[in-house]
């Protein structure tokens, strides 16, 4: 329930909402500031000639970046190198050290300490290569030839699509660079997120499609007429309406969050006034002004002491819905179940279900692993949740029946080759299936094998009365009151409420399970918690760039940090830690998505309090 854990069409990897257009933001967050580049080389690489405009697009962990390559010749036959990034508003800064042999295109830019290396492709259409800056990210540039005619949806184009959690303003930037080939980047507006970039690309007749390999998604639209339409459908699970209409322009980019210059390590004992003076500017008349009813809880946790830090309308001990991080807590759920032998991972989820329920496939079936992994093959949302029946609560009127019924539409088969498939469905089934095993709600397990354990008394999926009180108004990316998400079949994909100080007991367990509890040779929660904890971390298969999957956490390989990210309707959430430095943060905000910037706010706080604390160049709070 969140972007990533995002559950509504085009949000992702928190609530959840579904924007997976954004992996990455997360807590590497030093390559946000990037490039423009100018060099210099040979005119010609085996016979090619170099010389025209190249277009690529860099995912760099926080986002994807639109860039531009220039080639131009001198007298001399020397190439001159600029590169442009369209959305960071900059244009033909240089760079030097260039090199053009072999069919190899290399330069370095000092001023970003970064490097790109390139493989001219056989036609001499492409660069496939490597951007270095701290570590490398795949980058192809392909040419623009020079005179192509554009076809008739060159162009910007933006629509509103409707999903279960809200509107979303989405652009298409289509341009052609050579006959038939198009280039296309998507943009969602309201997460933002710019560039995403678009594969398949065709327009033939009238008929317009393309795909968008990052969120899986897919359009298919028909040009009207006076080619200043389209109407079309897009594909994300489940189709939903979506017309586009031509734009004279691109609406103009956010200013993206500024990198401040790496200061001397801040202390946790120190870390209160630093974070006062960040956040000055928004309780001044940013998003946590008065008139916002914004408010943010930060629990860090750093060699085992901890500090808690509230600003606008939020109190230390406030309660937040936490969306996906609810995740951490389900695929915790299996570990304890496997280790007290009560379910095993290669078990397949079918074996759940009522007799009957879903038909047993011909070859390789679902099991638990492949929905604590997301590895299932399972879509981000079931196509039968129509959740547009009341779009402020989604899940509400999701229940044991229609699951049922959409599994056995779908089929539980395993994909051959299962990739990582960000799932709202498959944490949402795993938590049920696990829940009917042990013949109790999905909230009393939480309570029976983790909250009760740990003593974490305020994580809840229904909150008493007195919880009520402490219970912070969620509110939408416009400030308007939104009301609170109730799940129900699929509450294992993001119904939990917890306070800072909970989660902050939750992450103490994750950094030192070792020191839960004696080890017992019963069979008791309490006993079997700190294995359960230590499989959850076992890093078991691919997740998206840079990143691998444990069970309920995502795991970013250059900062060797875990991490899961939340969201519902009115609150977005991130927790993170990291064995290694020992150290983890805690991050609660009463509102949902933002899109003020390629950087979610969450994820700039959590970011913020690493590089303070780290003694690294930190991402502004901004707006």
């Amino acid at each position: 329930m969140r972007r990533n854990a995002s559950d509504a069409p085009m949000s992702a990897p928190r609530n959840l909402r579904d924007s997976t257009a954004r992996w990455g933001m997360r807590v590497a967050l030093n390559l946000a500031v990037l490039l423009v580049i100018a060099a210099s080389a040979s005119a010609q690489v085996s016979g090619c000639q170099m010389t025209g405009n190249w277009t690529g697009t860099l995912n760099t962990g926080t986002g994807w970046l639109r860039l531009v390559l220039h080639i131009k010749s001198d007298a001399a036959g020397k190439l001159t190198v600029t590169l442009d990034s369209p959305d960071q508003g900059v244009a033909g800064l240089a760079g030097g050290d260039a090199d053009l042999s072999d069919g190899t295109l290399t330069f370095a830019v000092p001023s970003v300490h970064g490097s790109y290396k390139g493989t001219v492709s056989a036609d001499c259409n492409s660069i496939s290569g490597s951007w270095t800056q701290g570590q490398p990210l795949p980058l192809v540039f392909e040419r623009e030839e020079a005179g192509v005619k554009p076809s008739p949806v060159d162009g910007y184009w933006m629509g509103t699509l409707k999903t279960p959690g809200g509107s979303l303003r989405i652009g298409v930037q289509v341009k052609t660079i050579s006959p038939g080939k198009l280039a296309l980047s998507l943009d969602s507006l309201d997460q933002g997120a710019r560039g995403v970039p678009c594969t398949d690309a065709s327009f033939v007749g009238n008929a317009f499609i393309f795909t968008v390999p990052a969120v899986h998604g897919s359009y298919s639209g028909t040009l009207a007429a006076d080619g200043k339409t389209i109407t079309g459908t897009w594909t994300q699970g489940q189709p939903l309406p979506l017309d586009l209409t031509r734009q004279e322009k691109a609406p103009a980019l956010p200013a993206a969050p500024k990198m401040l210059p790496a200061q001397p390590p801040v202390a946790l004992a120190d870390l209160k006034p630093v974070l006062d003076r960040e956040f000055a500017p928004l309780l001044a008349t940013g998003v946590l002004a008065k008139s916002t009813g914004g408010g943010v809880a930060i629990g860090v946790i750093d060699h085992g002491e901890q500090r808690i830090f509230a600003y606008g309308v939020a109190r230390p001990d406030s309660i937040f819905e936490i969306g996906s991080v609810t995740k951490s807590f389900t695929g915790l759920l299996l570990a304890q179940l496997v280790e007290q032998k009560k379910v095993t991972l290669d078990e397949p989820v079918r074996d759940f279900l009522p007799p009957g329920t879903v038909a047993k496939p011909q070859g390789a079936e679902i099991r638990l692993v492949d929905l604590a992994t997301q590895h299932s093959g399972l879509p981000r949302l079931p196509s039968n949740l129509h959740a547009e029946k009341d779009p402020t609560n989604p899940y509400a009127a999701y229940h044991a029946e229609q699951l049922y019924a959409f599994l056995a539409q779908h089929g539980v088969a395993l994909p051959v080759e299962p990739k990582f498939l960000y799932s709202n469905l498959g944490y949402g089934l795993l938590g049920f299936v696990l829940a009917r095993r042990a013949g109790v709600s999905y909230g009393e397990l939480v309570k029976s094998e983790i909250t009760g354990p740990l003593g974490m008394k305020d994580t809840e999926t229904t909150l008493s009365p007195e919880q009520e009180k402490g219970f912070i108004a969620g509110h939408t990316a416009t400030n308007g009151t939104a009301p609170p998400w109730d799940l129900a079949a699929l509450a294992g994909a993001g119904a939990l409420r917890s306070t800072v100080g909970d989660l902050l007991t939750f992450i103490k367990a994750q950094l030192h399970p070792d020191q839960l509890m004696p080890s017992g040779v019963d069979q008791s929660h309490e006993a079997t918690l700190p294995a359960a904890i230590a499989m959850t971390h076992e890093l078991r298969a691919d997740g998206p760039p840079q990143m691998k999957v444990g069970m309920g956490w995502l795991y970013t390989e250059p900062t060797h940090t875990y991490w899961h990210d939340g969201g519902t309707g009115g609150y977005t959430s991130f927790v993170l830690f990291q064995p290694e430095s020992d150290r983890g943060v805690v991050v609660l905000y009463n509102r949902e998505d933002i899109g003020t910037s390629a950087v979610m706010f969450v994820d700039r706080v959590a970011a913020n309090v690493v590089a303070l604390m780290s003694g690294k160049p930190a991402l502004s709070l901004g707006q």
